[in-house]
């Protein structure tokens, strides 16, 4: 199969011929017809996660397709069914997952990371009971390639964590693949939206997936915070930080009302420092600050179903332009550290 491998961090992606994956005990093989190319994959590329162990390496990891075929212990009526997976692959075995819980499931794999990951043809998924989301009609695979990490991870981070409601102010800080999802998530729950980025162009993509109010990243902390207040009446309900920076995540919560909600979605990642969280604030006027990391395959329904009423729109969250092929997407894959998002960039792994 044709597939993008880099052989080593920060080498030049090239396009390989790799041998087809076999489905394992439990897994299945899904043929990819359309994969989304994430800021994460850059920083996988750059050397920035442990979890990238092996060379030459595929990465990728949001992908819609068929499911080619399946291992022993699997339901054979999963093959030739259009399929997405959650960017977390659970083992489906443990007290964890049992529970529900399998985006933080402790034996996690994830393809592009731990495993070969989805900018190739096939890719193999493990527990594919666990794993495996069937797709309505409604949602075609081109349009749900870019599910599996930004827009489910903005869906449960803003609905499921963040407990939005309807007339609830949100904070969105950057507006990236994720931020921008959780815009248009928040603006179809009712809520008001006010989306922080250093980009203006990002900021102009907010503005026209819904957010009422735009601020400039770029602002120093005291006055990024009166802003939010003077525009909320006092602090938001609910602040997303979808960039992942100590300066980020102390901002979304010092912007929160009494008895706000903070989601931290950005990973935070021990290189960049450690967060000073305002704890004195966090105790004193009772805020949540909630971690959320991704979406388990059992909770798909409920995005999926928002996907097909459009109340999440994916072509308006996409970039613009066609999908691009396996050699494009390596040459894009090396400049997202420097580029500012203006969507999701769709993977042809065919072309």
């Amino acid at each position: 199969m044709r597939a993008l491998v880099y052989d080593r961090f920060r080498a030049d992606p090239r396009v390989a011929d790799l041998p087809d994956p076999v489905a394992e005990p439990g897994g299945a093989v899904v043929r990819v017809l359309a994969g989304g190319l994430c800021r994460s994959d850059w920083h996988a590329w750059a050397g920035h996660d442990d979890d990238v162990t092996a060379f030459p390496h595929v990465p990728g990891h949001e992908l819609a397709g068929v499911v080619e075929s399946v291992g022993a212990g699997v339901d054979p009526a999963w093959t030739g069914r259009a399929v997405t997976v959650p960017f977390v692959l659970a083992c489906g075995a443990c007290p964890t997952c049992a529970a529900g819980d399998g985006q933080v499931c402790p034996h996690q794999r994830q393809p592009g990371f731990t495993d070969p990951g989805s900018f190739a043809e096939r890719v193999a998924v493990r527990a594919a009971a666990t794993n495996l989301v069937a797709l309505p009609e409604a949602v075609p695979p081109a349009v749900a390639a870019g599910l599996g990490c930004r827009v489910a991870t903005a869906h449960r981070a803003v609905v499921a964590r963040g407990r939005v409601a309807a007339g609830e102010t949100v904070l969105v800080l950057g507006c990236g693949g994720v931020g921008l999802a959780a815009v248009q998530v928040a603006v179809a729950r009712g809520a008001r939206v006010c989306a922080v980025d250093v980009d203006a162009g990002s900021r102009e993509r907010a503005a026209a997936l819904g957010a009422e109010h735009t601020l400039d990243g770029g602002a120093d902390e005291a006055a990024l915070v009166d802003a939010v207040a003077g525009w909320s009446g006092g602090g938001a309900h609910l602040a997303v930080d979808a960039v992942g920076s100590p300066a980020t995540c102390r901002a979304g919560i010092l912007a929160l009302r009494r008895r706000g909600r903070h989601v931290q979605v950005g990973l935070l990642p021990p290189r960049a420092g450690a967060a000073a969280v305002p704890m004195e604030r966090v105790i004193a006027w009772e805020l949540d600050v909630l971690g959320s990391h991704g979406m388990a395959a059992a909770d798909y329904a409920g995005l999926l179903a928002d996907v097909a009423a459009g109340a999440v729109d994916l072509d308006a969250l996409r970039a613009p332009g066609d999908p691009v092929g396996l050699a494009e997407a390596g040459r894009l894959l090396t400049t997202l550290g420097e580029t500012p998002s203006r969507g999701i960039v769709l993977v042809d792994p065919s072309r």
